[in-house]
């Protein structure tokens, strides 16, 4: 079953989109964050970023960053932030919020739990 996104690729679900090329479209998320929050997808669908080929990868950073420009420069914002989650919907997508402080999109609290396993974290995870 297509994902709500290929919908929108194929034209069967309107979106507000701000911005495409050939492989990518961007579109205002229908459940914003913050006025402006953008969703860039690559058209052809993938499940998830880093599985993702290297020219594919490469390019939908490149069109994210387009599409940051363009915001910044049309909402006057101090920055874009970006997040990737990649639970919502099973189609590779990058969020763009533009921000103007920290508070326009919260960080997450310092987990104190991984914290106090700092030092057994980082040896796990060294190469």
């Amino acid at each position: 079953m297509p994902s709500i996104f290929e919908l929108i690729v194929a034209g069967e679900i309107p979106c507000h989109k701000i911005w495409e090329d050939d492989d990518h479209l961007a579109f205002l998320d229908i459940n914003p964050r913050i006025e402006g929050h953008t969703l860039v997808i690559p058209k052809k669908p993938w499940f998830e970023v880093f599985a993702m080929d290297e020219d594919p990868y490469i390019a939908l950073w490149s069109a994210a960053r387009t599409v940051a420009r363009h915001i910044q420069e049309r909402t006057g914002c101090a920055r874009v932030v970006i997040v990737v989650l990649g639970y919502e919907v099973e189609h590779v997508h990058i969020h763009l919020l533009p921000t103007n402080n920290l508070e326009d999109f919260p960080f997450p609290p310092v987990d104190q739990a991984a914290l106090e396993r700092i030092e057994e974290t980082a040896q796990k995870l060294r190469a």
